[in-house]
């Protein structure tokens, strides 16, 4: 059921190829952090392009804990030996932006799924509604 509304339903967010390029161009280094079903999360990140994209995938469940406690993102910075200070976190839901909060990221709240308050109130430090938000670009090229 979910493989069959996933394809059907699932889009990328506009501007997600042009941030990506983005991202890749200045070799920033890239894990996808999820509390959905290894299965699922594979299917999302393959029906809107990203497979070749993350280096890593961290599954909530194959964690200690899953967010909204910090562990799925403190597993993905170890990964890649990153201090916190020098990462940060896209996220859609509350839950997610508290994990990434706790675990000493900034986060940009992605208001595609959620009212932005919710993700303020959750600890995010900015908010775009999507990745072609003027905002999001001036903010990465200064």
């Amino acid at each position: 059921m979910f493989c069959r509304k996933a394809v059907q339903s699932l889009k990328p967010v506009d501007g997600l190829h042009k941030l990506c390029k983005w991202i890749e161009n200045r070799g920033l280094r890239r894990a996808a952090v999820t509390n959905a079903p290894r299965e699922n999360a594979e299917l999302m990140i393959s029906i809107v392009g990203l497979t070749d994209f993350f280096e890593f995938l961290v599954i909530g469940s194959e964690c200690e804990r899953a967010k909204p406690f910090p562990d799925p993102y403190l597993k993905a910075l170890e990964h890649f030996n990153i201090p916190s200070s020098r990462a940060f976190a896209l996220e859609d839901s509350p839950s997610g932006v508290k994990a990434a909060v706790a675990a000493g990221l900034s986060v940009l709240g992605l208001t595609t799924r959620n009212p932005g308050q919710e993700l303020i109130d959750a600890g995010a430090t900015f908010l775009i509604k999507d990745f072609e938000d003027p905002d999001l670009w001036n903010a990465l090229e200064s």
